[in-house]
């Protein structure tokens, strides 16, 4: 086992502590667990459009991801590339993690990745995660975080559901709370201009 592999696992424990103590503005739930899989979907709406949020979720990832959520402890060294065989990667020099492979692309709605996040990948587990973006009547969008997990483990994997769903939840609020951000940034910086 590397250092690095070997630190992020140590920290696995209390990411799930910390997640499972933290106040969520998204709502999450387990929709549904058993053996050999899990079914997870977290969701909140936001003042921004769908083309805003779609921008803040494939071109700042760096900005609004958990940095404990990365192999190596720094945000900033995520990319996606939106489109199909694009990568959700993490880069830092000759370290590197494909976290997720984008499957499907429809800029604004939709954006599909498969495979397993963090531990759930070194497990041997698949899952597809999907990013969901729906206008909300009256302004804002719904963003929807779904995942859906399975595989072969002499575990049984519905004991995982409800950290991992904490856990997506964090990520889901990460980007909540980057937009609110910007656009109170924008709201501020345009009453300046007045």
């Amino acid at each position: 086992m590397t250092e690095s592999r070997w630190r992020f696992t140590m920290r696995l424990p209390s990411f799930a502590l910390v997640a499972c103590l933290l106040p969520l503005a998204a709502s999450a739930e387990v929709v549904d667990s058993g053996p050999s899989g899990f079914t997870l979907e977290n969701s909140a709406v936001v003042d921004a459009d769908p083309d805003q949020a779609w921008k803040a979720l494939v071109g700042d990832v760096g900005r609004w991801w958990p940095a404990d959520h990365t192999w190596w402890g720094d945000a900033g060294k995520l990319s996606i590339e939106a489109r199909a065989g694009g990568c959700f990667c993490e880069r830092d020099g000759d370290r590197q993690a494909r976290h997720l492979e984008v499957v499907f692309v429809d800029p604004g709605r939709t954006l599909r990745l498969a495979g397993g996040l963090g531990p759930l990948q070194g497990m041997g587990l698949h899952g597809a995660l999907e990013f969901r973006l729906a206008p909300v009547e009256g302004g804002g969008t719904r963003i929807t975080l779904w995942y859906r997990v399975g595989g072969y483990s002499p575990d049984d994997l519905s004991g995982f559901a409800a950290v991992v769903d904490r856990v997506q939840a964090q990520q889901l609020d990460g980007l909540v709370q980057f937009l609110a951000a910007h656009e109170t940034g924008s709201a501020a910086a345009s009453g300046q201009g007045n």
